[in-house]
């Protein structure tokens, strides 16, 4: 299955990021991490709204209170319109040179995020999760780029992406404890591939796996390790997807276009933007955050 997606948003998003369908809105959020951006786009009127931080911004999912919590260069927060940001636990602050990067949230409305080096340096990340006390708690570190979440709650799994592995892990996830054991390799990218990025499930199962400078999104079988599905973006750097739309059955990639030179960007023009792609399958909703108490 090779399916070719279509651009929706014409973004040139320096660093595109964290799509997540809100079923109840009816709307996509959506991240420009460098540009400090929270775009939200609403498919009925093929128009966005845009929110600008002072903060470099990874991840926004909405809240149960309202708003939305957002993932920011130091922290956890929540942010409403026409109200001041809420801090909710600063992370990694005396680690110079680290941001946090991808976040979601489990189907008990925990909040898992995790963090990277700006500065490329190699294990320096970590795997938090916050629970409904606000209290934040480390359960992975050595990580090089924490990327793409996923959860399986019909077989117990959680799917885990750190980049630099170039593979996705599964966990054993206790979803009562929101605890995780038993980490293992169950896809592995093949050389030329790029390497994994954000990742989602559809409701067979699958996970679909952005590909970081490999121009596609793909689709895999974590229980075989087989590929069995791809979407081709018309962008190098495809970072992230999520399932949307009335049905669910629509896929909606983020991409980027940071570090480009100018010819690839000739050749790139789209690079930056969003795009959308009928996937056949129907993905299972993003999980919304719990009420967090800060």
């Amino acid at each position: 299955m090779i399916i070719q997606a279509e651009l929706v948003v014409d973004a040139q998003a320096l660093l595109g990021e964290g799509a997540h369908w809100d079923p109840e809105a009816g709307r996509l959020y959506w991240v420009n991490i460098e540009g400090k951006q929270l775009r939200i786009f609403d498919p009925g009127t093929r128009s966005e709204k845009i929110y600008a931080f002072e903060q470099m911004i990874s991840a926004a999912v909405p809240a149960a209170g309202g708003g939305w919590v957002v993932a920011l260069q130091d922290g956890i927060y929540i942010f409403q319109e026409d109200r001041p940001l809420k801090l909710l636990a600063l992370v990694e602050t005396d680690i110079s040179g680290n941001r946090l990067n991808d976040a979601k949230c489990d189907s008990r409305g925990r909040l898992w995020f995790g963090s990277m080096s700006m500065e490329d340096k190699r294990g320096a990340g970590s795997l938090y999760v916050m629970e409904s006390q606000g209290e934040v708690r480390k359960v992975l570190s050595g990580i090089s780029i924490s990327n793409g979440l996923a959860w399986d709650d019909s077989r117990g799994l959680m799917y885990y992406i750190d980049t630099l592995t170039r593979g996705v892990d599964a966990m054993d996830y206790d979803l009562d404890s929101g605890t995780v054991s038993g980490r293992r390799t169950v896809v592995q990218f093949p050389e030329g591939a790029g390497g994994p990025d954000g990742m989602t499930i559809d409701g067979e199962g699958m996970i679909w796996v952005a590909h970081w400078n490999g121009s596609c999104v793909s689709r895999w079988n974590p229980h075989t390790g087989e590929q069995t599905g791809k979407i081709e973006v018309p962008a190098p750097l495809v970072t992230s997807c999520a399932f949307g739309g009335g049905q669910l059955d629509e896929l909606f990639i983020t991409t980027a276009r940071v570090g480009m030179s100018s010819e690839e960007l000739q050749r790139w023009p789209l690079a930056g933007g969003l795009f959308k792609a009928k996937t056949g399958v129907t993905g299972l909703p993003g999980n919304a955050a719990g009420q967090i108490r800060g």
